[in-house]
């Protein structure tokens, strides 16, 4: 029990102090005339204040509260590194002991993990600690300890303590660690121009003696095969590129597990660069003027991104009119210069019911054929004349041509029709919905499919648009040169231009037409899988490594011809290597180096202001044991080989009494005491002097 003197005035304490104010005039008063009385009178007026501020004695009851000291254990992924979870063992272990020793303290010890809000946000020690306070009475926290590698990324929000703050540090002081950092990435890219990639590997700590100065980075563009270069580590980089396809391009950098080194998981990147085509350069070349000739002219004619080259044959060297060549309004076809000169500089060539005539010479079309195996496209709209005696497959172009012709021309109306390889392929998939409206052709020429994929037929099924593959390049023969009647709504027309558009799409390499393909996309942790594939039978399940090595099996579901998906939640943050069936996609959740591993080497440089604030201390766990003892507040509470915890003395008040200090009477009989006192004395004669 504890006693203390309480005031309970019976006025407003402006009254008690403004009848002060008079009781000390009047003294002075008194003093200036000189009555003997003037003390007692001053004891009289002091004793009526008193009666009037209530004076009484409170008595409480109170229960000593223990003192709380916060242990805060960080368990991010930085945190299972190199011996780091035998070390916050062995900290809190430490400290426990530590704590047990001292009276009235007790420990609670809060375990948190990084990335709390489910995004890239790192070790969020200072959100746990502001949870840890909110849930404790502040009056009893007498000091806090913050077992971590000091990596954390919000240190910023540090809330207000009332006590010391200390951080035992795990790692070691010969750590070290090679991480990738790409400085500067494109968003874009141009096709066939040169970009630069701006990098740096570096060291951080000291690498063990003998460690090379320099460093192999294999980059890999999407599913190509990766390219291994040497480089500097320490130093600024620019890495030359060129995009291998339009699109997305997703480049996949890497550096080799050093012997020693903390981790691997911030030796790669990935980097997304979107390929644009600067122009998109289409030679075409008509045979001889027809009504499909003005479609293909004005389906890439509208297209501002095409530089089109076009010629129609309008006067075969066979004819002979007597016309004088200075008076034809026409100019020679510049076979030489497109067949052998600039042919490498087109994307695209497109034949449209093109017949030899003596035209193109037999090297040249030989050019034609090494320009698709090299990587070129071409596309064979087929007439009447592809089945004659100059027909292209009587030509170097059968070498790589798909389709062999018989000599006969089917003229009778039929609607083309999606085949089952069609319905699965990426040209024509979807393109059968309302196909039982589509407008007929009345024109195609017989084929014999000999490699490729049919996608279209005609009537009796015969072949009507074949695809094939030719070295690094492709080519496409479409059997009849009625398309165009789609283009002006015959009989309610029919899907030409997603067809034809589809069509040079995928001679042009873009992704999203490839037959095999596996992409990826994540959204937060999600990750969702897209599957396309022509064989029949569904794919083999999916093969996901996450970027501690650890593997999952997922079983995609079909979603249509030819497509499967599935989703998938990621357990963690960084790089996932997805393989099935021989296709390999690397996906980022989050980034391919979560901030947890963007800097791994133990620093508590981010928390110091706050071991400053509060006059705490770092210690560092592989120097052994430390002892934890009290310091008085406000004085520095570390030193060598110790860290202190400030006593706070909390209490809860259990039982309350007020007990007037005098009674009322009694304060009012002393003050008349007094009173009388002063005159009686100032009433008394003083006594003659001697004579």
């Amino acid at each position: 029990m504890t006693q203390t003197l309480v005031f309970d005035p019976l006025v407003p304490w402006a009254v008690i102090w403004a009848l002060a104010a008079l009781g000390a005039g009047a003294t002075a008063l008194a003093i200036w005339r000189g009555l003997r009385g003037w003390p007692l009178r001053a004891l009289a007026l002091a004793a009526l204040g008193a009666a009037l501020s209530g004076p009484a004695l409170q008595s409480q009851q109170r229960s000593p509260q223990s003192d709380i000291v916060l242990a805060l254990i960080d368990e991010s992924e930085s945190q299972s590194l190199a011996g780091r979870p035998q070390q916050s063992a062995a900290a809190l272990a430490n400290l426990r002991a530590e704590i047990a020793t001292l009276e009235n303290t007790e420990l609670r010890e809060i375990r948190f993990s990084g990335n709390l809000d489910g995004q890239d946000s790192g070790t969020q020690a200072m959100a746990a600690l502001a949870q840890a306070l909110a849930a404790e009475p502040s009056g009893r926290i007498s000091g806090v300890f913050l077992i971590t590698d000091g990596l954390v990324h919000d240190a910023q929000n540090a809330p207000t303590l009332p006590a010391p703050f200390h951080v035992m540090q795990t790692g070691r002081s010969t750590d070290w660690d090679r991480r990738l950092i790409i400085t500067d990435a494109p968003a874009f890219g141009i096709l066939g121009e040169e970009l630069r990639l701006g990098l740096r590997i570096e060291d951080e700590g000291t690498p063990p003696p003998g460690t090379a100065r320099t460093a192999d980075i294999t980059i890999a563009a999407d599913t190509d095969a990766p390219v291994t270069f040497t480089v500097p580590v320490g130093q600024d980089l620019e890495l030359p590129l060129r995009l291998p396809h339009a699109g997305m391009n997703i480049l996949q950098l890497s550096l080799p597990e050093m012997t020693g080194e903390l981790t691997a998981r911030n030796n790669a990147a990935v980097v997304q660069i979107n390929g644009v085509r600067d122009r998109l350069r289409v030679l075409l070349v008509s045979g001889q003027p027809h009504a499909g000739e003005r479609m293909w002219r004005n389906l890439l004619k509208s297209d501002p991104s095409v530089d089109l080259v076009h010629f129609t044959i309008l006067r075969p060297p066979e004819k002979q009119d007597g016309v004088p060549t200075e008076e034809l309004a026409l100019i020679a076809f510049p076979t030489r210069e497109l067949f052998v000169e600039k042919i490498n500089e087109f994307d695209l060539i497109i034949f449209d019911r093109f017949a030899q005539q003596g035209l193109l010479p037999t090297e040249y079309l030989e050019n034609v054929v090494q320009y698709v195996r090299g990587g070129g496209t071409v596309l064979v709209s087929a007439g009447p004349e592809y089945g004659m005696v100059d027909s292209l497959w009587r030509s170097p172009l059968a070498q790589i041509l798909p389709a062999q012709p018989s000599a006969r021309v089917i003229e009778q109306g039929f609607r083309p029709a999606l085949t089952e390889m069609g319905l699965r392929h990426p040209v024509t998939e979807g393109l059968a919905a309302g196909a039982q409206n589509w407008g007929r052709w009345f024109r195609m020429i017989e084929v014999t499919p000999l490699s490729g994929q049919v996608v279209m037929s005609g009537p009796d099924d015969r072949p009507l648009l074949v695809l094939d593959r030719v070295g690094e390049g492709r080519i496409a023969v479409l059997a009849s040169d009625h398309v165009w009647l789609w283009g002006r709504g015959f009989e309610g027309g029919g899907p030409q231009l997603d067809l034809l558009r589809r069509l040079a799409h995928w001679m042009l390499k873009e992704p999203e037409l490839e037959e095999e393909a596996l992409t990826a996309a994540a959204t937060d942790s999600q990750i969702t899988i897209q599957r396309r594939s022509l064989a029949p039978n569904p794919p083999s399940p999916l093969t996901i490594t996450a970027p501690d090595g650890t593997q999952s099996q997922v079983t995609m579901t079909q979603q249509g011809p030819g497509r499967y998906s599935a989703q998938w939640t990621a357990p963690q943050l960084g790089l996932f290597r997805l393989a099935q069936d021989g296709l390999v996609r690397v996906v980022a959740v989050g980034t391919a180096t979560p901030r947890e591993f963007a800097q791994v080497l133990a620093n508590a440089a981010a928390v110091q202001p706050l071991v400053a604030q509060t006059r705490g201390g770092v210690w560092r766990i592989e120097d052994g044991a430390v002892d934890v003892r009290l310091s008085p507040a406000g004085r520095a509470a570390s030193g060598r080989g110790w860290l202190g915890i400030t006593a706070r003395g909390a209490y809860i008040t259990e039982g309350l009494r007020l007990a007037p200090l005098l009674p009322a009477w009694v304060w009012l009989a002393l003050a008349a005491a007094l009173m009388l006192a002063a005159w009686a004395w100032e009433g008394r004669r003083p006594k003659p002097a001697a004579a």
